[in-house]
């Protein structure tokens, strides 16, 4: 396993129960990280504070990633606090429940904006310096919605599912410079907003939710591994076995 003590991380979707979880974990590990929000302010802010009092670098930015300004805005502030960023973690989502009949047009833009195409403009920006310094980390988080069209949606669906073929299409021309690309597809986390109304843990073969931990144990192993990439790994409580 790779030592991340001194890298330095972006990660979206800081203020959310995974991001959080997996915020905490990162700070264990000594990694310096700059937790992007996109409204919650205090939940970033309090992780900053948590990284301070362990002795690690650390910052927050605000920032919509529906606007296709702000990744680019996300990994300049960074580098500027921190350093160029090693560890790329997209974990930021937007998920709004509805029937495939029910639909907008705008609801289908701002999902696709902020599920599939920030992450990408993230990676597309990040991995050049990656490839150029010979480490880096890509971890997209998807949702078993990407295999399964799942409970949520269509629009939300379709959004998860892309970033699978992302994930293969970027990992394949940077792997040979020590740089990975992978992603995580949860089902049914709870204290998240990616939760739907509708959900039971009676539909997963384990019988109850999964935990923010639990997602972010996988994805502190998946950063520290350099031989894994062009993975999408489920973690669904057996929903989607494959």
């Amino acid at each position: 396993m790779t030592d991340l003590d001194g890298r330095v991380a972006l990660l979206t979707g800081a203020s959310g129960g995974i991001g959080r979880a997996l915020g905490r974990r990162l700070i264990a590990a000594g990694v310096r990280t700059a937790f992007a929000y996109g409204s919650r302010a205090r939940q970033a802010d309090e992780l900053v504070a948590e990284s301070r009092a362990a002795g690690v670098d650390a910052a927050a930015f605000p920032g919509d990633l529906a606007d296709p300004q702000v990744p680019m805005a996300l990994l300049g502030a960074t580098a500027e606090a921190l350093g160029p960023v090693d560890l790329l973690i997209a974990n930021a989502g937007h998920a709004v429940q509805l029937d495939y009949t029910d639909v907008d047009a705008a609801t289908w833009e701002r999902t696709m904006a902020v599920n599939l195409r920030a992450p990408f403009l993230l990676a597309q920006r990040a991995l050049p310096g990656m490839v150029e310094r010979g480490f880096g980390r890509v971890l997209f988080m998807s949702s078993v919605a990407g295999f399964t069209g799942g409970i949520v949606g269509p629009h939300y669906a379709a959004s998860k599912a892309g970033l699978h073929g992302l994930v293969h299409y970027l990992a394949a021309r940077v792997a040979r410079r020590g740089v990975t690309v992978n992603a995580l597809a949860p089902a049914l986390i709870e204290d998240t907003g990616m939760l739907p109304a509708t959900a039971s843990p009676d539909n997963l073969p384990v019988g109850r939710y999964g935990r923010p931990e639990e997602v972010a144990d996988l994805a502190m192993a998946v950063l520290g591994n350099g031989f894994v990439t062009s993975q999408v790994m489920g973690v669904d409580g057996g929903a989607h076995p494959r």
